[in-house]
Order: structure tokens, then C-alpha cells, then sequence
């Protein structure tokens, strides 16, 4: 039998925050039919919570609340930890190494372009995802606005899948990874490029710290579709628009590492918690590709195949939005 489709979220309706469960267009307060007072909740008994959140879809309340009137959270509250994948788009790889080198200097473009898809075969075969920490407390709702930090001008975009964990995952083999995932929502990572490198420290390299992690960075949601909702996380149209063009249009299906060997890698070294969200990079289409980079005033529209959407609104630091 097909379950009803639904997805979760945090909402508020004019007197707090409460964990909302979303059929169709309507949302119901889950606290009103089951026993859990957040997302997270649910979450940490996820293997109770989905049948019980299945069973509720196919019957729901009689009182529930239209969308569009509430407040939209982002969806795990309060956020667990935060990882991120860099690198990890095939094509986005080659169009960095055709724009800016990447160590092929006096190449030409197609050879750069071919020396690029083979290092990442390489990789793919032989190497391990790049993955990061991110901060919790840069995670805002998928329609907040986007403050831009006063004193950098170069803030980009890089739109990713989200994969919720909704069981403690440690020294967890590929083939049952996804046995650990919840569910998937999306996420924005924006970026200051010129705080990445560490020109202080060149021996460092990167500081993704402070490239990534102000306040409202990571628009997330606008909610969690389960697992069982999303038969192949691997094959996802993915686009970002810009004031309504068009600036990333890929498919995760381009991964060079998907959800199971992140989450395996990961589990090598931390312990996945349920609520915690693994964000599994950006396709090509980055402002910094474009020459062309984030401005108060512009409307960021993100989209994946099945998980909703984003609106949000740039804005410059210390503004009366």
C-alpha cells in the first residue's frame, strides 16, 4: 500500500514554535495526536514516530492550520550538529579546474577539463570525501532573510541536499548507511570567498570558520521529507535562481560521493545523532563562476525535486528589513 505523502517541520502560529506535520497544504500540530513536543523528538524515536506520523497522514485531524499563515522554521529545532561535503559535484569540480587552474597551469581548458575528471575517477576509487563542521547557530528558516556581513563584498551561493540522520550512526559500513537517514530537506551554504583562504597562514590553506558560519547562512527547510518519500536521493533535480534566472540547474546524481559513503566516512570518526544533517555539496552555478556575487536586495529561489522550496531575501548587515 502507498503511504500518504507528508514531511515535518517546526512552525509558529502567533504563540511559538510547534512541531508540525505537513499533508498536503495543511499543517497539524503533532503535539495535538502524538507524544512528542519537537521535530527532534521525533527524530530521536524515529523508528516509533514514522509509522505513528504515517498512520496520522492517512487520517488526519480535523483541525489544522493553512501554510501560507504561518511562520516557517527551520525544520529541526533545536539544530543538531552539521557537517558538510566540499568538492563533491563532478561537474562543479571541472568547472572550478577550467576557471582557475587548480594547479594545470599553462594548460588549455580541455585539458584541464580532462585532467579534472580524472583525478576525481581517482578520488572516486581510491580517495575519501572532504567534509567540514559547520555552526548550528547559522541555520535560519528557508524564507528568513540572508544578512550579509558588512566588510566583504564577495558572498556566494552554493545550494545542497540535506540528509537528516534519525539513528545514532558509528563505524557504519556503506551498505547500511542509509538505514540511518530520517529524511532529507535543503539547505543553502553561502559563502565569503575572500575569507576562505588564510593568506596569514598559507600553510593552513582554508578557514571555512569564518567563511561560512555567520548568522543566517545556512537558510535550511522549508521542511523534512522522510526517506521512504524520496526513492532515490541520487537522482534529484537541483537549481538555484537569482532575481529569476537561473544560476545552478544540475541533478545529485552528479555526486562524486553520495549520502551512504558520507555518512560511513563520517561515522569513522564522529557519532552521528538523530538531528543531525549532513549537507552533500554544491553543483555548478556559483557566483564566484559568474564573477557575480550576492547584493542586498536579491532574491534567492531554491528548489529539489520533491522537498519544496526556498525564498529568501538578501539584506545588508545592521538594516531595517
Amino acid at each position: 500500500m502507498t503511504r500518504p505523502w507528508f514531511a515535518l517541520g517546526t512552525f509558529d502560529a502567533g504563540s511559538g514554535n510547534f512541531p508540525g506535520q505537513v499533508v498536503g497544504d495543511v499543517v497539524y500540530d503533532v503535539r495535538d495526536y502524538l507524544p512528542y513536543a519537537s521535530v527532534l523528538e521525533m527524530l530521536a524515536d524515529w523508528e516509533t514516530a514514522f509509522p505513528a506520523l504515517a498512520a496520522a497522514a492517512e487520517h488526519p485531524p480535523t483541525r489544522g492550520t493553512i501554510g501560507e499563515s504561518l511562520v516557517v522554521r527551520p525544520p529541526i529545532q533545536p539544530p543538531g550538529q552539521l557537517f558538510a561535503a566540499g568538492a563533491n559535484y563532478r561537474q562543479h569540480i571541472i568547472q572550478m579546474a577550467i576557471a582557475h587552474g587548480l594547479g594545470f597551469s599553462g594548460a588549455t581548458p580541455e585539458e584541464r577539463a580532462a585532467q579534472a575528471a580524472a583525478d576525481i575517477d581517482d578520488r572516486r576509487a581510491n580517495g575519501e570525501p572532504y567534509i567540514w563542521t559547520g555552526a548550528s547557530s547559522a541555520i535560519s528558516g528557508a524564507f528568513d532573510d540572508v544578512v550579509l556581513p558588512s566588510g566583504w563584498d564577495d558572498h556566494d551561493w552554493e545550494l545542497e541536499l540535506g540528509v537528516v540522520i534519525g539513528k545514532r550512526a558509528r563505524h557504519i559500513p556503506v551498505e547500511q548507511a542509509m538505514e540511518h537517514v530520517a529524511g532529507y530537506t535543503i539547505c543553502n551554504d553561502l559563502t565569503t570567498r575572500s575569507l576562505v583562504p588564510r593568506t596569514d597562514m598559507p600553510m593552513m590553506g582554508t578557514d571555512w570558520l569564518r567563511a561560512k558560519n555567520f548568522p543566517t547562512f545556512f537558510p535550511t527547510g522549508p521542511w523534512l521529507v522522510p526517506a521512504a518519500f524520496v526513492p532515490d536521493p541520487l537522482d534529484l533535480g537541483i537549481r538555484l535562481r537569482l532575481n529569476g534566472e537561473t544560476m545552478q540547474e544540475s541533478n545529485t546524481g552528479d555526486m562524486v560521493f553520495g549520502p551512504a559513503e558520507l555518512i560511513a566516512y563520517l561515522s569513522r570518526f564522529v557519532e552521528l545523532q538523530p538531528g543531525d544533517m549532513i549537507i552533500t555539496g554544491s553543483p555548478p552555478g556559483n557566483g564566484s563562476h559568474f564573477g557575480r556575487y550576492l547584493r542586498p536586495g536579491d532574491v534567492m529561489e531554491c528548489e529539489i525535486d520533491g522537498l519544496g522550496s526556498q525564498r529568501t531575501r538578501c539584506v545588508a548587515e545592521g538594516s531595517l528589513a
